[in-house]
């Protein structure tokens, strides 16, 4: 099996050492507030039911429940905290009917022998899988509870203006697929949203012109002429823990509106795994929503949209798939383009990751550039621009 050619933790690491001293115990801190808050609404919920001579029912059996469970998940999460903070050891995961618990435990074996167990020394991606593996599954009413649902929620309703401009624009090119599908280059042809004035269009022109010249620098490595490419093909899509709206738009535009796929493949993660006032939107936009909506569901019903829920949430980096996960190796390895968006994919198989840089490894980028960009002191290798 490939072993990488360097340690894949370092905790003296300036990115390692605050993921673990900062972005980790705040993660926690809000998971608990959280827990906390839902904790007081149902116990709310069950003293007023209770008051009103409903204190034998099933409902309040089963928040009483909730709630005792509730607490737990926050002692063991405080607790967690705290070990974390210590660079205590790492604890075996429990039977909790889900997957990988017998290879994460032995893998944990493996680290104690050679001292690289605890918070400061276990790798990064093996460490992190751990933080709340387990706290949920091994409850009855949190079981399928989503930690991060909540965060999701709210920037999918803060999205609702740019996702009815992005379902009118979709009207648009509507009109004009046939040409699209026949002539791909017509895809960068503002003249085809016939909702823009023509001064709109001239001014998107000469903006959009100086934005892409101002983006450059951020651009380190652009592969659009080599991912577009072939015809009909299969596109996967391997999902983060956010919001599945944009990449919904674009499996769309890739079907609908390009010759390049005729099918989408959507790998989510099995369990959680991190993670202004908009105006109303016009019934016209509303309309262009429910249309876009409706093609995304006949695409499902046709099999043009598939979902394979089981995808890579072991406790391994990447480039142990081939060994650790043959068919799903196999699979992906056919793919006419697989699109990632997540992280640790170095030593994998080709293909295209929409990333912002947020991690000291950088694959696929030239030498010289990164090279410059060291010496210029700036930390863009995990700053995100």
């Amino acid at each position: 099996m490939f072993k990488a050619p360097f340690p894949p933790y370092d905790p003296l690491d300036t990115s390692g050492y605050d993921t673990v001293v900062k972005r980790w115990p705040i993660i926690i801190t809000n998971l608990i507030d959280h827990v906390h808050r839902l904790i007081h609404d149902m116990t709310m919920e069950s003293q007023r039911l209770t008051t009103s001579g409903q204190g034998e029912s099933d409902r309040v059996k089963e928040l009483q429940d909730k709630v005792t469970e509730g607490k737990a998940v926050i002692t063991k999460a405080s607790r967690l905290k705290y070990r974390m903070a210590r660079d205590q050891e790492l604890e075996q995961i429990l039977q909790d009917g889900d997957i990988y618990v017998d290879a994460y435990n032995a893998e944990l074996a493996e680290l104690a022998t050679t001292k690289q167990n605890t918070w400061f020394t276990a790798p990064w991606l093996y460490a992190e899988y751990r933080l709340f593996r387990s706290y949920f599954n091994e409850t009855k009413q949190w079981r399928n509870f989503d930690p991060f649902f909540e965060q999701k929620e709210e920037m999918f309703k803060n999205s609702g203006a740019a996702i009815y401009k992005i379902a009118t624009t979709m009207h648009e090119l509507e009109v004009e697929k046939h040409k699209l599908k026949s002539d791909p280059d017509k895809l960068m042809d503002l003249s085809l949203l016939t909702h823009l004035a023509p001064s709109d269009i001239e001014h998107l022109q000469t903006v959009g012109k100086d934005a892409q010249q101002a983006r450059k620098a951020f651009i380190l490595k652009d592969d659009q002429e080599a991912t577009l490419a072939g015809q009909g093909g299969r596109c996967d899509f391997v999902l983060d823990n956010g919001t599945y709206s944009p990449t919904l738009v674009f499996a769309d535009f890739l079907v609908t509106y390009t010759p390049y796929f005729s099918k989408v493949v959507f790998h989510p993660k099995l369990f959680p795994w991190f993670v202004s006032d908009d105006p109303p939107a016009s019934h016209e936009s509303a309309a262009h929503l429910e249309q876009m909506v409706k093609r995304w569901q006949s695409y499902l019903e046709q099999g043009t949209f598939v979902l394979m829920a089981k995808f890579w949430t072991g406790p391994w980096p990447y480039w142990n798939m081939k060994e650790r996960a043959s068919q799903l190796w196999e699979w992906l390895h056919v793919s006419d383009l697989v699109i990632f968006k997540v992280s640790p994919l170095v030593g994998s198989f080709p293909l295209l990751s929409l990333r912002t840089n947020k991690a000291d490894v950088a694959v696929g980028i030239p030498e010289e550039v990164a090279g410059e960009l060291d010496r210029r002191g700036e930390k863009w290798r995990v700053s995100g621009k």
